[in-house]
């Protein structure tokens, strides 16, 4: 009868440590990226018989009552919430975004990423930043703080595309934006004039003053710009601007009356640009945004996945740390073996509530039949001091 209050015994402190599993399974039904961990139990045999002897061989076990099994984590994904913050970032797939803090590497599913004050990119209320892939495959931090500023490039080259018609005499392409070595925007006007029963235009370049910048001949021969007058460049002595003003692709000359549709397809050359947005683009890159509508990558961000997810123990904030010797791999992102790092998006919780409710039923019911039975060997045992001997 002591045996049995033992093995009663066993049920309430299983019971009572599989209704804290789910008590936290539960409690962190909107916790982002959390996974829950399973609720099982396994019956403890003994290995000696009733009298304490070691059991031979094909001796039958004595049962010692219950415990509870070592939780395994359930990797399902969660549903994935749309946010307004760029740098909020979740994985549709199966992989996991890696975290490094000096020498030491985490991983997590998703999270809230923000720029800390050495322009790092970090897991927000932690040390953690977030890892891109270098030229080698290998995991590495990566900072903004040496490319918050986008550099002014010269404009060299102007395309231009559609018709400048033969039967018209005069047209402009106006608002003309070049820049200069130092970023500095000037806007040109290209005037086109035509004498009568000519096919030859004379192209007069402006500044925004209206002082003539160059004055050039563009030729037509079947509609189309002469290989010699095709490429015209004009040089503006003020800033020392030398730009190509390109007709050779797309430019013809139909008649189309006085109306020409001659446009400036293509300017080359942007001022400076400050740094306005840090995001994931489709492709799972880290892209910075300019103000001068400029980007920069800075490398694919690192997906680690493993071939065992067992190998892995679940931390606080969503982390987790893979155990010694676990195979992991790092790959970018859009792999069909890691699936894609999203912006603007977080992974909620995996919990089922109807799962752990029922989990809860049946614990509840467990520990209510193992006290029961603690009470009835208490009984029995009060009955048997109960025994007096009859003379």
């Amino acid at each position: 009868m002591l045996g049995s209050i033992f093995v009663g015994l066993s049920g309430l402190e299983a019971y009572s440590e599989g209704l804290k599993k789910v008590s936290n399974n539960v409690s962190n039904l909107n916790s982002t990226g959390f996974k829950t961990s399973t609720v099982t139990f396994s019956n403890l045999q003994s290995t000696r018989d009733s009298g304490g002897s070691a059991l031979t061989n094909g001796a039958q076990s004595w049962g010692e009552g219950v415990s509870l099994s070592d939780s395994t984590i359930n990797f399902k994904a969660g549903d994935l919430r749309t946010t307004d913050n760029d740098l909020d970032l979740a994985v549709d797939g199966t992989g996991f975004l890696v975290l490094l803090k000096g020498s030491d590497v985490r991983y997590v599913r998703t999270g809230s990423f923000t720029t800390d004050k050495s322009g790092n990119i970090v897991l927000s209320g932690t040390e953690w930043k977030l890892a891109t892939l270098d030229s080698t495959g290998r995991a590495v931090a990566v900072s903004i703080d040496g490319s918050r500023t986008n550099a002014p490039v010269t404009t060299t080259k102007v395309v231009f595309a559609d018709n400048l018609s033969s039967t018209g005499t005069t047209a402009s392409v106006n608002d003309i934006a070049v820049y200069d070595a130092s970023g500095e925007k000037h806007v040109w006007t290209a005037t086109f004039t035509r004498a009568e029963n000519s096919t030859n235009w004379t192209v007069t370049v402006k500044d925004s003053t209206g002082a003539t910048i160059g004055t050039s001949a563009l030729n037509f021969e079947n509609s189309i710009p002469s290989a010699a007058s095709a490429k015209l460049t004009f040089t503006d002595s003020t800033t020392g601007l030398a730009v190509l003003f390109d007709f050779s692709s797309g430019v013809t000359s139909f008649s189309s009356g006085t109306v020409s549709s001659l446009r400036a397809a293509s300017v080359d050359g942007h001022a400076v640009g400050a740094l306005t947005t840090v995001a994931v683009n489709d492709a799972g890159e880290l892209q910075l945004t300019y103000s001068n509508e400029q980007t920069k990558n800075l490398g694919a961000v690192a997906v680690a996945t493993f071939r065992d997810t067992s190998a892995l123990t679940q931390e606080s904030a969503g982390l987790f740390q893979a155990k010694a010797g676990a195979d992991v791999q790092l790959m970018a992102s859009a792999d069909d073996r890691v699936g894609l790092v999203r912006s603007k998006r977080l992974e909620g919780s995996n919990v089922d509530l109807s799962k752990e409710f029922g989990d809860l039923i049946l614990i509840q019911r467990g520990y209510q039949a193992s006290s029961q039975i603690i009470s009835v060997s208490n009984d029995m045992i009060q009955q048997l001091f109960g025994i007096r001997g009859q003379g």
